[in-house]
């Protein structure tokens, strides 16, 4: 069958070094979409088509796939034929196997209208070949850093060209205080990757822990080699994040890799991040070090823990009390969030307030005990 497809052949390697799609991707699809032709315009309900599309010469054959039965159990004559005839055009057709018929029409001009019909499908199941691809892609870069360049802004709502398709920076994750312009170079962090009947839809992320947490990792050869591991993150975008580490070997300054000479590492860090600025605390197992550790820059003297509140109370001296706290309470805040516990802020010597939790706790516990008996004493009154 001619179906006016030399042009498929001069285009296929096109398609397939702009689209990333594999050539026997493509030629199956060929071949899908020529098939679909033929059913349209000439096959029956039932019946079992396929093509073959020769690439050399631009010319399809088509076949009709049927079942053979035995010649009294054939039901369904477009998908099955008997043994007796079966045996006529090939001597080693068997019961319950498949017997092939080409069925290639002679028709110039069926081949015309099949090629046009072929065309459109081909089109249709290329693009959805090319989606799949890049879906395929980028769901392996789930969790990575990319660069884009910013494509178009619409309100607050960034698109950024990522290659063979645009990603979306959504403004509840881009870094707070961030302008972009259009033709900017940026880098994100991929968040997820979703496949919808649009196609693949990305979404990408300045504001996410994993940001920092791939940074580090590109930065520090200690992290990326393992002999520094990031054991937490706490982010407020723009503003300050805290970055919980640990050395898995002996003798590696966890903190101090992580900074750099003369914090050369953790300043290329921060001015990726539009300033914001970073805590490298060591991690710690002990969990009241590791509150101390966490509200750094402040010097804590001691931490009371609170086990079955998972609450914590730091002592610090009076003039360490605001850089406990920080602005807006963002310090103790951001500790709070990477230790996972409830941190309230003391001065030195106020030993009063765990005593008072404890009398409360201890009048609460009271006060469950005598109630049930309490009543009817109020009433014989």
């Amino acid at each position: 069958m001619s179906n006016d497809t030399p042009s498929f052949v001069s285009v296929i390697d096109q398609i397939v070094a702009e689209k990333g799609i594999s050539k026997e991707k493509v030629l199956d699809t060929i071949d899908q979409a020529l098939a679909a032709a033929y059913r349209k315009d000439l096959g029956q309900r039932g019946q079992d088509i396929r093509a073959e599309f020769n690439e050399e010469n631009g010319t399809a054959r088509i076949f009709q796939v049927m079942t053979v039965t035995a010649d009294e159990e054939v039901e369904n004559p477009a998908g099955q034929i008997s043994l007796t005839e079966a045996l006529v055009k090939d001597p080693e057709a068997e019961i319950g196997k498949e017997y092939v018929e080409e069925v290639t029409p002679n028709d110039p001009h069926y081949g015309r209208v099949a090629a046009q019909t072929a065309k459109q499908v081909i089109i249709q199941r290329i693009r959805e070949a090319e989606r799949e691809a890049i879906f395929d892609e980028f769901q392996d870069k789930e969790g990575e850093i990319i660069s884009g360049i910013v494509q178009r802004i619409e309100a607050e709502t960034v698109f950024i060209d990522i290659g063979r398709t645009t990603g979306v920076l959504f403004p509840n994750e881009q870094i707070r205080g961030e302008r972009y312009r259009v033709n900017q170079r940026v880098r994100v962090y991929v968040v997820k990757v979703v496949l919808s009947s649009r196609g693949p839809e990305i979404l990408l992320s300045r504001s996410h822990p994993g940001m920092i947490k791939r940074l580090f990792e590109m930065e520090v050869p200690e992290v990326f080699a393992g002999t520094v591991e990031i054991k937490g993150i706490a982010r407020e975008a723009g503003e300050r994040s805290k970055v919980a580490v640990i050395a898995t070997e002996e003798g590696v300054d966890p903190v101090g890799a992580c900074i750099g000479q003369r914090g050369t590492r953790i300043q290329t860090i921060i001015a990726e991040l539009s300033g914001e600025k970073i805590d490298v605390i060591q991690w710690d197992e002990d969990i009241a070090r590791y509150i101390g550790h966490a509200l750094s820059p402040a010097r804590i003297i001691a931490v009371d823990i609170f086990e079955d509140k998972k609450r914590a109370l730091a002592h610090v001296e009076e003039d360490q009390l605001s850089l406990a706290i920080g602005k807006r309470g963002q310090n103790v805040r951001l500790a709070a969030k990477l230790t996972g516990w409830r941190i309230d802020i003391v001065k030195a010597g106020e030993e009063a307030a765990v005593e008072i939790e404890e009398e409360v706790a201890a009048e609460e516990a009271v006060a469950e005990e005598v109630s049930p008996a309490a009543e009817p004493t109020e009433k014989s009154e």
